[in-house]
């Protein structure tokens, strides 16, 4: 998703959240209605939308249908503006290995997480996790599992070497590799 979609969405997230919160600061009286009515002209909206809106918000039924709708509305926004942030490390869904016009090739982070899985097995590990970060160039994460017997330190090297020998040859940019060996792979 580009940057304009993203400022659209989380815009209107942003929205989405500051509309039933300013709303239920009016119904419970924390705002004062004619206040926020001089700077918003919310009244005027409230009008237009007609006969939808005739019913009595006097009761207190009435007010927990709509602090409860309200409570829903935010929570919604707030989920998707939080899914929208990228709290963690960012990953590059795919990485461009050859720009040449005509003959641009790109590869899938998919495909690089299976290349260094293959590698780390390659080097002597009975099994292998890979997680990657970066947007132009990944950090490669290995957690593996050693076979009964191995040198965990020798284990590591092999596999962080082979690591980055498999996805060098390929082209693909690498800023590190670290590998943790988790212990013992379960029989």
């Amino acid at each position: 998703m580009n940057a304009f979609n993203r400022l659209i969405l989380l815009l209107f997230a942003l929205l989405l959240l500051a509309v039933p919160v300013a709303l239920l600061l009016v119904n419970y009286g924390v705002l004062p209605a004619e206040t926020v009515a001089r700077y918003t002209g919310y009244r005027a909206g409230l009008e237009a939308l007609g006969g939808a809106l005739r019913a009595d918000l006097s009761s207190w039924q009435a007010r927990l249908a709509l602090g409860a709708a309200g409570v829903v509305l935010a929570l919604l926004a707030l989920v998707l503006l939080l899914r929208e942030l990228t709290l963690g490390r960012r990953v590059a869904r795919k990485t461009i290995i050859d720009d040449t016009p005509g003959a641009e090739t790109a590869i899938t982070a998919r495909a690089v997480r299976a290349l260094a899985e293959s590698a780390a097995r390659e080097a002597g590990a009975a099994d292998a996790s890979i997680s990657l970060s970066g947007v132009r160039r990944y950090s490669v994460e290995c957690r593996l599992d050693a076979p009964e017997g191995s040198n965990y330190t020798a284990l590591a090297s092999r596999a962080r070497e082979n690591i980055r020998k498999a996805l060098e040859s390929q082209r693909i940019p690498v800023r590190d590799v670290e590998v943790t060996v988790r212990g013992l792979a379960e029989r």
